[in-house]
């Protein structure tokens, strides 16, 4: 019989293992054991690396020349967007490339670094679409896939699809219960997606029996709901001392649940340069202008804070972008701990 949920509720997801081991993480893939442990903090880098500081469209230039890069330099995850418009007035197009196909791409052309999307828009896509994409990049790349989820805040792209933007919290919720779902042999069950009844199944099933699921932000759900559902946290750029105090929250969140404890992940937009400014490091959009050690302080205090994973945006850098990421690998990443399986 067909368990029936409402559709604007969520159950807790039954398909985590019961308990992590003391002091780490729950094991789930390749990627998330890999890039996430307790009291370490490692580098990655959001896709496409290259700067195009006056033009919301990036040339993807060298893309995969720079991604393979990466890999080799050390770094431990790359960072894709879903952008399935290009809305001008926000000024960023993302990687341009749709995010599944670029994922397979990515899958082939490296071998150990995570490939991580941040984050697919969960209201736009129906899940089962999401779950056999995401899956399948998960297989194909031998787990080494992370993925984050979001609720979406560009509101031209729901009427090109016929959603209404105030259905974004019920539909997150509902897309992330029949995501979960479909990791398990033979679902059943009812939500606002569709009736999935028994004797139909969805393959690949994901490497380590389900998804590594990363909330964005809020995603119109109530800190209570973010820090019970989903695998970990993406949260935004603060100074330490408040990424502090939101970290702490969201842990104390996590553990009220009933839950082991969780990772925390943050962007950071950086322009290195040579010479430290008078003031110290000069505020850019989400980030900063900063001399490479400036930027080891600041990661040093996110570490402190309780970030777990920091992806580096250099959209905004305006030095040679292989200089740079030779640089950050050679004098900052030996601070930190980087791990590819």
């Amino acid at each position: 019989m067909t368990e029936h949920h409402p559709p604007n509720s969520t159950r807790q997801r039954d398909t985590e293992p019961a308990h992590a081991e003391p002091g780490r993480f729950s094991t789930i893939n390749r990627a998330y054991n890999a890039v996430f442990e307790p009291k370490q903090l490692t580098v990655g880098l959001v896709v496409p690396i290259e700067r195009y500081p006056n033009n919301p469209v990036p040339p993807m230039e060298q893309h995969l020349e720079r991604a393979r890069l990466a890999e080799q330099l050390g770094f431990s995850a790359l960072w894709l967007r879903d952008v399935p418009f290009n809305d001008p007035s926000f000024g960023d197009a993302g990687q341009t490339f749709d995010p599944w196909v670029y994922l397979g791409l990515l899958a082939g052309a490296t071998n150990r670094i995570a490939l991580g999307v941040a984050s697919i828009i969960l209201p736009l896509r129906h899940p089962a679409h999401v779950a056999k994409a995401a899956a399948t990049a998960d297989v194909v790349s031998d787990g080494r896939l992370l993925l984050g989820v979001a609720s979406g805040d560009r509101p031209i792209e729901y009427p090109a699809l016929g959603i209404d933007f105030d259905s974004r919290p019920e539909r997150f919720r509902a897309n992330m219960d029949y995501i979960s779902r479909m990791a398990s042999s033979a679902p059943a069950f009812d939500n606002l997606y569709g009736s999935v009844g028994r004797g139909i199944d969805m393959l690949p099933k994901p490497t380590g029996g389900r998804l590594p699921i990363l909330v964005t932000g809020s995603s119109r759900q109530s800190p209570e709901w973010v820090a019970g559902h989903g695998d970990g946290w993406i949260t935004y750029p603060r100074n330490p001392d408040a990424q502090r105090q939101a970290v702490d929250a969201y842990r104390q969140r996590v553990a009220n649940a009933g839950h082991d404890p969780k990772p925390v992940m943050q962007p950071l937009y950086v322009d290195i340069v040579d010479t430290p400014g008078p003031n110290g490091p000069k505020p850019i959009h989400l980030g900063f202008r900063l001399t490479v050690d400036q930027l080891r302080l600041y990661l040093h205090g996110v570490q402190e804070a309780g970030v777990h994973h920091v992806a580096l945006n250099l959209r905004f850098n305006q030095a040679d972008i292989t200089a740079t990421l030779e640089t950050i690998a050679g004098e900052l990443l030996p601070d930190f701990h980087q791990h590819q399986e």
